[in-house]
């Protein structure tokens, strides 16, 4: 992936749009992120009592299609010269808008929104953020995800 100076990145605020590869959410997956989470709702792990839901069988966590951004936005936003950290800021605004079955492919679409120098060296950059579901007319989800970044200079 390419890298822009910090003085390039800012620029491109309100410009900057990216889409990340695709990757699939599998069953194997969601059980994996339910071990971690301590979240073993049926709708999540139970194929069989999945299959009489409104779902017609298992979905992922919403958090998990949440957790994925940060691989998706490694994948495909530009990174900056000088970086030696970034760090998840939070959020203004998450919401869940389609359930993602297992097997599902997801990808993360992203728009730099701003990115403003809070103190010296430490950025705060603003993405308006999508993960679409292959083949589904609405996104898993949309956010506006903050960010820092630590620059040397």
């Amino acid at each position: 992936m390419s890298k822009l100076n910090i003085e390039e990145f800012v620029s491109q605020a309100g410009t900057l749009q990216r889409t990340s590869e695709w990757i699939t959410v599998d069953q194997d997956t969601i059980n994996m992120f339910a071990d971690a989470t301590h979240d073993h709702q049926f709708i999540h792990v139970d194929l069989e009592k999945a299959k009489h839901t409104p779902f017609k069988g298992t979905i992922a966590h919403g958090f998990l299609s949440l957790s994925l951004l940060s691989k998706f936005v490694e994948d495909c936003m530009p990174g900056i010269v000088g970086a030696v950290m970034g760090v998840n800021y939070g959020f203004d605004k998450i919401r869940f808008l389609m359930p993602v079955p297992a097997g599902s492919r997801l990808r993360g679409n992203f728009k730099l929104v701003s990115c403003e120098e809070r103190n010296p060296g430490e950025y705060l950059s603003k993405y308006e953020v999508s993960v679409e579901i292959e083949n589904m007319d609405k996104p898993a989800l949309v956010a506006e995800w903050l960010a820092l970044t630590f620059i040397q200079k």
